[in-house]
């Protein structure tokens, strides 16, 4: 248990410090692209540290030898977006406070583009919809529907990418780790950068998995509790330390554009693994999960889209997974 718990600390410290390396070589890919601060978080940024929770949901869904281990991928892709929802965004809120203590002025405003927020929400919700309908549903063509979600993928991708937004400007950006004393460092650093990053962020958040997943052995959690509360925490890590970064960095526009980019690829990538692989058919637990996350995005799309979000609203969405955590307790212990 000992080393269970030194694996677990050093692990998270190590995603982390990559994370840090991570953001700032995305910024500077952003830049090169001329792409502007919402399309470097949704597309760039995104899909890098999406990664885990993508590849957590194919090992299962491909290699799972047994039921019980694909359902851990189908729990994966359900818990992962949850997650986004509600802790991610509510890191975010709690951060901007913390940040802001102080100064009462600036204590609960949003700086980001809202009414884009709120459109990501409103894809999100549809696609969310309608994969928790073919949840309920069973008939024999299901499997190529998968191919709609990365489509669907795709579309977002191009819509981010045509996007007018102003680029990125260099003197905005922290000289490249890479290359502290470049200030003006050539794609390839960048790029090279952001991968060694990510190979990093990958192998530490396998780790990182493994102990949380001993972890709940230890505390006498079932699979499903694995699959839906603790692997898609520990998966979701990489989005929630780059909002915290870049939270400190005072720019919440790229940590929110970053949260709402991984919920896209959550809701289509690791569920089209899922419908593709598998019976795709939801019980009560995974039913729960799609109930709260749709919850919580629809109270997210509400203020975004009346460009009304505040510090306070956006903490108080993590109260929700509070909830499906205790309905989860009840279900299974009670």
């Amino acid at each position: 248990m000992l080393l269970t718990l030194f694996l677990f600390f050093l692990s998270a410290a190590v995603i982390y410090f990559a994370c840090e390396f991570f953001v700032n070589g995305v910024e500077w890919v952003g830049h090169r692209f001329a792409l502007g601060a919402t399309a470097t978080g949704t597309v760039l940024a995104a899909f890098g540290t999406a990664l885990p929770e993508s590849a957590v949901t194919f090992m299962a869904v491909v290699f799972g030898d047994t039921p019980e281990q694909k359902d851990i991928g189908v729990g994966a892709a359900m818990g992962g977006p949850l997650v986004l929802a509600t802790l991610a965004y509510a890191v975010v809120g709690l951060a901007l406070w913390r940040a802001r203590r102080g100064r009462p002025n600036q204590a609960a405003c949003i700086n980001a583009d809202q009414r884009r927020l709120a459109r990501d929400q409103a894809w999100f919700l549809g696609i969310f919809i309608f994969k928790v309908g073919l949840g309920l549903l069973a008939f024999a063509w299901k499997p190529w529907l998968g191919i709609l979600f990365l489509a669907t993928y795709g579309l977002y991708v191009k819509r981010e990418l045509s996007n007018d937004e102003e680029s990125l400007d260099s003197e905005d950006l922290e000289p490249l780790k890479l290359r502290p004393g470049d200030e003006d460092p050539a794609l390839s650093w960048a790029i090279t950068q952001t991968v060694l990053a990510l190979v990093v962020i990958a192998g530490a958040s396998h780790v990182f998995v493994n102990q949380i997943e001993v972890l709940g052995v230890a505390m006498g959690a079932s699979p499903h509790v694995a699959a839906l509360l603790l692997a898609p925490v520990a998966t979701e890590l990489p989005e929630i330390m780059n909002a915290l970064i870049w939270v400190r960095q005072g720019k919440e526009r790229l940590a929110l554009a970053n949260i709402s980019g991984a919920m896209m690829i959550q809701a289509t990538i690791p569920s089209a693994l899922g419908i593709f692989m598998t019976p795709w058919m939801l019980d009560a637990p995974l039913l729960a999960a799609g109930l709260f996350t749709m919850l919580s995005i629809s109270l997210l799309w509400l203020r975004f889209h009346r460009s009304a979000m505040s510090v306070p609203a956006l903490s108080a969405v993590g109260g929700l997974y509070a909830l499906f955590a205790a309905y989860l307790g009840w279900h299974f212990y009670a």
